[in-house]
């Protein structure tokens, strides 16, 4: 029969491709059109010189939209929403960092202009830096809400009290959704009154139902009037409808929503909820270079682009196989700079203990049980080669930029499609080589499979590791095993 297909809306049905080789598809700083010469400058003291497709694309897209100066759009139209679909690290931080800081360079007074939300606090921060950099000099202001500081001190870097009123020191905030609705809610002075661009970075997961409230509250905060001050009337914003007499009588600030996401949901009911404006979506796809030169577009219902230096295998095995096989893989195969995901925090500290126990392994873990100082030290620790292995969980792992990741092990297999696309993204980022294992139990391998076939991942290889390798181990593992059973007492 027959699939029945989901009525698309044209702007998710015919989205504007993006190249997905990265590295063949490179575009020098200087062919982007509109890029000020400061923020050029800026790049190249960092030691870029070309956009990766991705950035080439958007970065313009983002200029366009606001060339008018940000109270209106080209022609003096409200600026479309942007919807960025690209695999993890292909760049989209710069994307949406290097437009922003330009369009409020000219800014006057300081206004909470630009809202960049993530739902970690490790993705704010590197998020952040990022602004840090391309902002350092220009006199825009940076402020960090994550809960990593007292609310009272977090309030102090967000406003400041003066007799004619408060007055806001950020031009840009970079936050996580709870502390983010609390400022909204408690914090006076605080005011999205005259933001122009929300940022949902990791999107997919920030329209969850979890923090879709978020969303739904910095949109009311935008929209809000400031009841009564009349000198603030001039700029009220009417929400998005036909224009009128009214409406178009005095310059608006319109709110422009910018998402992004390796795994941007395809569910148009999901994406309706963030009411967006007639938005744009880019998204990369592999386009394979013909014999004769010419380039042919694969199947576009691929759902997901995986980065194309990484390599996939997965090994069959059973529940108690599976600890000597990540223990085969860093000792017998010399595995180094392994990222090694579990299902849960408890199982990553047990099989860290594990692995401790038995030793000959750096290992550490990196899970939300450890305080953000220790967190940092240990990514870093892992990024200087001075640990071999780090476990951890999918919660810290999402969207994290770990330099020089070589392989991904996932030691408990995810249970869904967009789990395992982020956890296989840590490695092979900004077109460099990486291999993923999935260590499978044989009850899960057809599901396992099935699922990644629906996503049109055909490339995985079965990978078996026979009984007799892992013999030398068995011994010293039961030793280990003993070992721990005694500490967890």
């Amino acid at each position: 029969s027959p699939q029945v297909q989901p009525f698309l809306p044209q702007w998710l049905a015919e989205p504007k491709r993006v190249q997905k080789r990265i590295k063949d598809n490179l575009c020098p700083i200087t062919d982007v059109p509109g890029i000020h010469p400061r923020l050029l400058k800026k790049l190249q003291m960092n030691g870029i010189d070309s956009f990766f497709p991705v950035q080439a694309e958007v970065i313009p897209a983002i200029l366009q939209s606001a060339s008018n100066g940000f109270l209106l759009g080209r022609g003096g139209y409200r600026p479309k929403d942007i919807c960025v679909s690209a695999p993890t690290g292909s760049g989209k931080t710069l994307s949406f960092v290097i437009p922003i800081v330009q369009v409020l360079l000219d800014r006057v007074v300081c206004h909470v202009r630009a809202l960049v939300v993530l739902p970690t606090k490790e993705l704010a921060q590197q998020v952040s830096k990022v602004f840090n950099v391309y902002s350092d000099g220009t006199g825009l202001k940076v402020v960090l809400i994550t809960g990593q500081k007292s609310f009272a001190k977090e309030q102090e870097m967000l406003v400041q009290k003066k007799v004619t009123g408060y007055c806001s020191l950020a031009d840009i905030v970079v936050a996580t959704p709870g502390r983010l609705t609390d400022h909204i809610n408690q914090t006076p002075g605080f005011s999205l009154t005259q933001l122009r661009f929300l940022i949902v970075d990791e999107a997919d997961r920030m329209i969850d139902d979890m923090h879709q409230n978020c969303l739904n509250q910095i949109v009311k905060a935008a929209f809000q009037g400031e009841n009564g001050s009349g000198s603030n009337m001039l700029f009220q914003r009417t929400k998005p409808g036909p224009l009128t007499a009214a409406s178009s009588c005095s310059p608006q600030i319109p709110l422009q929503k910018l998402l992004f996401s390796a795994t941007l949901t395809q569910d148009p009911e999901k994406l309706q909820q963030l009411d967006l404006f007639q938005p744009r979506l880019f998204t990369s796809v592999y386009s394979e270079k013909n014999t004769d030169g010419t380039e042919t577009e694969q199947d576009t219902n691929k759902k997901y682009t995986l980065p194309e230096g990484l390599s996939q295998c997965y090994v069959p095995c059973d529940l108690n196989s599976k600890p000597l096989l990540l223990l085969y893989f860093m000792l017998k195969m010399k595995f180094t700079r392994v990222l090694c995901f579990t299902n849960s925090r408890e199982a990553s500290h047990r099989l860290f203990l594990l692995v401790q126990a038995f030793g000959g392994v750096t290992v550490a873990e990196f899970s939300s049980r450890l305080p953000p100082n220790e967190r940092k030290r240990t990514m870093k620790e892992f990024e200087q080669g001075k640990i071999q292995l780090l476990i951890s969980t999918d919660a810290t792992a999402r969207g994290i930029d770990v330099k020089g990741v070589n392989y991904v092990i996932n030691y408990d297999a995810p249970q869904f499609i967009r789990t395992y696309i982020h956890r296989v993204g840590r490695t092979a980022r900004a077109g460099e080589a990486g291999i993923a294992f999935s260590l499978v139990l044989r009850i899960q391998e057809r599901r396992f499979l099935r699922m990644l076939r629906d996503a049109g991942i055909q490339d995985i290889k079965k990978h078996p590791v026979k009984g007799n390798s892992l013999k030398p181990l068995v011994q010293q593992y039961e030793g280990a095993l003993c070992k721990l059973e005694k500490t967890v007492k």
